[in-house]
């Protein structure tokens, strides 16, 4: 009964590592006490050292020495029979007494709930009392022991059974269930201890955890209190200097009192004279500076009048060059010329020569016959002679046996000679015949030849000419059609034989060029004739265009992909307005037409100056708007507060020229807001006139700008607001009464896209369309991203004329020549050739991530490297912070802020660089980390847009290895691009041979324009195929 109550002792209270056993003999009578703390107690304390990151140690080791008291006296509750005599075996007499005694204990146990607090107080009164104790006693470590004095952790389990099993006769004996109970709450009680061990050593991981972050957050409130201290003496010294001025205001007051109402003294007109003599003292010295600037002023003059000498010398320098370069373009003309005639002379040559092969052979078979005649002309002489000899021999005849014999021997060999002489009569003539047949086969295939070269120059394409020359013979069909100078049929058979680069138009040009223009146009229209093509018509409608107008990457977008589709065998024209600050240099053969566009705006018809010339080979339109208010003649692109009126202006006026010259082509495409209004013009007012043969091609290439405006400033261009102001038409998501061009495009275009491929995917999110991603879902199907190009001519190491000097992926000794150079240029450290130089080319806008590149400059010092900035910033406070910073590293050995754009130097700086950053927010496409790798730059960069689609990290293993080429990082903070930029100088730095290989990877990327005008040229063919399919069916 003993062995079952202390089970359910142990079940109702639980077993800690605290616990402790103890058996003791008194008095003769085995008693028995288990040292068990409250289980709830145990549960709670474990708790609170997961829970609470501030635990304190020292209580932690004040609970583990306190030694909690008995709950429960086994002895005094299983005593049943206090009569020494009665057997041990006599359960039966105990049992009445044992049965109320436990169920006593059971109302106990039931109870326990409710007396929680009376115990937890009972355990608090007993730590307190453990407490007290004496310091020797605090130190011990609380063991459970055995009266033997023996440790209970180091007891086994048979000898813990053994002291359990003890009572006073040694004849009360523990059932081996009651024994089993006992075992496996002894293992819990061990699997507990294991779990507060475990507990106490997580608690102290987590306080060592807020122990370090105190002393972090300690520094940063030291931090703190310094700058406070330093706001605090600022203030004070402002105070001060407050003061200050305040007592100069008094000191101000006083002396305009005296000047008021100045005293009678002689101390004080003494004053006033004194004063007076040093004002006319310093008025003197004044009038001296007067008469030297005088003087100055007049040399200034001077060198004004040898200025204006000077630029009269310029312009008539600038007239000879004019006329060197007129000359210069005739000879090259000239040079063209004779350059084709060497070709056909080469074919020529090449045919005479086996021609002349030919006449050797007969030659040679020619001289073989002679040498016949001679041997049988000498045989002829000896027959005369024979015949001579035969006379003589006659005379004698009769005289000797001997000399008939020899006349007779000698008429043989006559014979013989004249067998010999008859065959050789033969082969002669055979000979002559074979070397007449030569004669005539070599005439015969002079004559072939001579038909088939002119039949070949007549068939095939001239392909030796530039295109500036085609486009500019381009542009003169389309300027006698405007001019109503010939009809609009022969404007486009004479379009397509220039667009074929038939040989026939080109010599008529040759013909006439010098002829008058009546003449010219009489001999071309003789040329008119009515050929396919398979080829595309494609016009560009666009605001910019490098090099003539570029303000950003569209510019770059419109000249690049134009001459890629010009190269592959398709027509393209561009559409731009007659800015007043664009380079005219880089225009050829620009002239104004004779004829003037009108176009409809503001319910009036305006008169439109037509420009044509030619721009690195393609042809151009210029329109001049003859509008009151000179749209186009304000001193720059973008930015006026009626750009909506100017653009929406050109839209219609491009338009109108297609309309009134009498043009088809098969695409037009227009780009951004800026000539977005194109679409549904084109659809809404042109298509139902007779400009129905193109489809619509939308590039937006930055979804921020969209060019909003109120719905009224719609009706300006004339198209219907109340038909467009609606949700599903051009009506902006912002407002009810505002319009979104860009929406009215994505909607009325047969085609739109975008730069890249990520950006597609970017615009489609709410984040990244700016409110058009719904418009955009629902076109998905017309909407694709295609990653843009760069211009490898203008962007090629190899030839570039700005470097110091040029290099290729074989030779790279021509960029370290250009680190060099850029190093002395700017005035930077050259002390350590391999020191990295981190560049950057950039608009300081916030888009481009100037947080970042403001720590990139920082923090690439850190790391050991040199850093160059190019770019300025729109924003003023953004430009501002930046010349502070260009201000502190003025004359640093390692950095370089250059707040500006400059052409020449961007490309030093890229040949230069060993990395380059582009660190954006977003990115619709990029093109400067294009540019770098070109040039042998590795790029770091953020992961968006057309970032994305061109840079992949080397450190990413799961990108194939050969399209590893750079390195990039996810989030926009400065702890990602740390990553990023130590990875990259770590390579740089310990391993040059696979910096080198990088180098030479990345410069070998084809970053030009064929592969994405191979993507448009497939959009625009199948747009083009639908269309005309659709046409076919109706």
């Amino acid at each position: 009964m003993t062995t079952k109550l202390s089970s359910f002792c142990f079940l109702t209270h639980g077993l800690a590592a605290a616990g402790r056993i103890s058996c003791e003999r008194e008095h003769g009578a085995s008693r028995r006490f288990f040292y068990l703390p409250s289980s709830r107690r145990l549960v709670s304390t474990s708790c609170k050292m997961r829970q609470q990151r501030g635990f304190d140690p020292s209580k932690r080791q004040e609970i583990k020495k306190g030694s909690p008291e008995p709950i429960l006296s086994i002895n005094s509750s299983v005593q049943g029979n206090s009569d020494e005599g009665s057997e041990p075996g006599n359960g039966s007499a105990d049992m009445p007494s044992l049965e109320s005694d436990v169920e006593k204990g059971t109302v106990e146990v039931n109870h326990a709930d409710e007396n929680t607090e009376k115990r937890d107080d009972i355990q608090i009164v007993e730590v307190t009392r453990r407490r007290s104790r004496p310091a020797k006693k605090k130190e011990e470590n609380v063991i459970a022991t055995t009266d033997d004095g023996q440790n209970l952790n180091n007891l086994s389990v048979p000898e813990v059974a053994k002291a359990l099993s003890i009572n006073k006769s040694g004849g009360e004996q523990i059932s081996d269930g009651q024994f089993g109970e006992l075992m496996t709450m002894i293992r819990n009680a061990e699997k507990n201890i294991l779990r507060l061990d475990q507990a106490r050593a997580s608690a102290l991981d987590e306080l060592n955890k807020i122990l370090s972050e105190k002393e972090s957050l300690q520094g940063e409130i030291n931090v703190l209190e310094m700058k406070l201290a330093e706001t605090d003496d600022r203030i004070k010294t402002a105070a001060q200097e407050k003061v200050h001025v305040e007592l100069l205001e008094e000191q101000l007051e006083k002396l305009r009192h005296e000047m008021i109402s100045p005293p009678e003294s002689d101390g004080y007109a003494l004053a006033l004279s004194k004063e007076l003599e040093t004002l006319k003292m310093e008025n003197l010295s004044l009038r001296n500076d007067i008469e030297m600037l005088k003087s100055e002023l007049e040399s200034v003059k001077n060198t004004g009048e040898r200025v204006v000498v000077l630029e009269e010398e310029c312009s008539g320098l600038e007239s000879s060059v004019k006329d060197l370069e007129f000359k210069l373009s005739a000879s090259q003309e000239d040079v063209s010329n004779l350059s084709t005639l060497k070709t056909e002379c080469t074919d020529l040559w090449a045919k005479v020569e086996n021609l002349q092969l030919l006449l050797d052979r007969a030659t040679k078979q020619a001289e073989q016959a002679v040498m016949v005649l001679q041997q049988n002309q000498d045989l002829r002489n000896m027959v005369d002679k024979i015949e001579e000899s035969l006379k003589e021999a006659n005379v004698y005849k009769e005289s000797s046996e001997k000399i008939q014999q020899y006349n007779e021997l000698m008429q043989h060999k006559v014979t013989l000679l004249e067998e010999r002489l008859e065959k050789s009569d033969a082969e002669i003539f055979s000979y002559v015949k074979l070397y007449q047949e030569s004669i005539k086969e070599f005439q015969e295939t002079l004559e072939s030849l001579k038909e088939e070269s002119k039949k070949k120059s007549k068939d095939e394409p001239v392909d030796d000419m530039p295109w500036d020359y085609w486009s500019r013979l381009l542009l003169t069909v389309d300027g006698w059609l405007l001019e109503k100078k010939i009809v609009s049929n022969d404007a486009d058979s004479l379009r397509e034989m220039v667009w074929k680069k038939d040989r026939r138009i080109h010599d008529t040009y040759i013909d006439v060029k010098d002829k008058n223009e009546r003449d010219a146009i009489s001999a071309f229209l003789k040329l008119v004739s009515s050929p396919t093509s398979s080829g595309l018509y494609v016009v560009h409608i666009a605001a910019e265009m490098a090099p003539v107008a570029k303000v950003g990457g569209l510019g770059d977008v419109v000249a690049g992909l134009s001459k890629a589709l010009q190269r592959r065998g398709h027509l393209v024209e561009i559409i731009l307005p007659k800015y007043d600050c664009m380079k005219y240099d880089r225009v050829r053969d620009l002239r104004a037409l004779d004829t003037v566009v009108e176009s409809y705006f503001d319910g009036k018809l305006y008169k439109n100056k037509i420009w044509i010339g030619t721009v690195e080979g393609l042809p151009v339109h210029f329109i001049e708007p003859q509008h009151p208010s000179k749209f186009f003649w304000r001193g720059q692109f973008y930015g006026e507060q009626d750009d909506f009126r100017r653009f929406s202006y050109f839209s219609r006026a491009a338009l109108e020229l297609l309309l009134q010259s009498g043009k088809k082509p098969d695409i037009i495409h227009c780009h951004d807001w800026q000539t977005a209004f194109v679409a549904p013009l084109y659809w809404d007012l042109y298509a139902p006139k007779g400009l129905d043969s193109a489809r619509i091609c939308f590039t937006c290439h930055n979804f921020e700008y969209q060019g909003t405006a109120s719905a009224s400033e719609l009706g300006s261009c004339g198209l219907d607001v109340n038909q467009l102001n609606r949700p599903d038409r051009m009506q902006d998501h912002s407002s009810g009464d505002r319009v979104n061009p860009v929406k009215g495009a994505i909607i009325f275009s047969n085609i739109v896209t975008t730069v890249s491929p990520t950006y597609a995917q970017e615009v489609r999110t709410s984040e990244g369309g700016k409110g058009l991603h719904s418009t955009l879902n629902l076109h998905s199907k017309k909407f694709i991203g295609i990653l843009n190009g760069i211009d490898t001519d203008s962007w090629n190491p190899a030839t570039d004329p700005f470097l110091k000097a040029q290099f290729n992926v074989k030779d790279l000794q021509g960029k370290q020549e250009n680190k060099y150079a850029l190093r002395k240029q700017l005035g930077l450290s050259s002390a350590e050739s391999r020191r990295p130089l981190v560049g950057c080319i950039t608009r300081l806008v916030p888009q481009k991530g100037v947080h970042l590149i403001r720590h990139a400059i920082y923090r690439t010092l850190e790391l050991g490297g040199q850093f160059v900035l190019l770019g300025s910033s729109p924003v003023p406070h953004i430009q501002r912070e930046f010349e502070g910073i260009e201000q502190q590293f003025k004359s640093h050995d390692h950095v370089r802020l250059l707040l500006k754009y400059d052409e020449a130097l961007s490309h030093t700086i890229y040949a230069a660089s060993d990395m380059f950053i582009i660190p954006s927010i977003f990115e619709p496409c990029g093109l400067t980390q294009m540019i770098a790798m070109r040039y042998g730059s590795i790029p770091i960069v953020r992961k968006t847009g057309g970032l994305n689609d061109s840079v992949f990290d080397i450190d990413d293993d799961t990108i194939p290895a050969q399209f590893q080429n750079g390195f990039s990082f996810l989030t926009a903070d400065e702890q990602s691009f740390n990553h990023a930029l130590e990875r990259a100088f770590n390579h740089y730095k310990n391993d040059e041979d696979k910096w080198m290989r990088l180098i030479e990877k990345v410069m070998s990327i084809d970053f030009s324009w064929g592969s994405s005008a191979t993507q448009y040229e497939e959009l625009y063919t199948r747009s083009v195929a639908r269309a005309r399919s659709a046409t076919n069916r109706m």
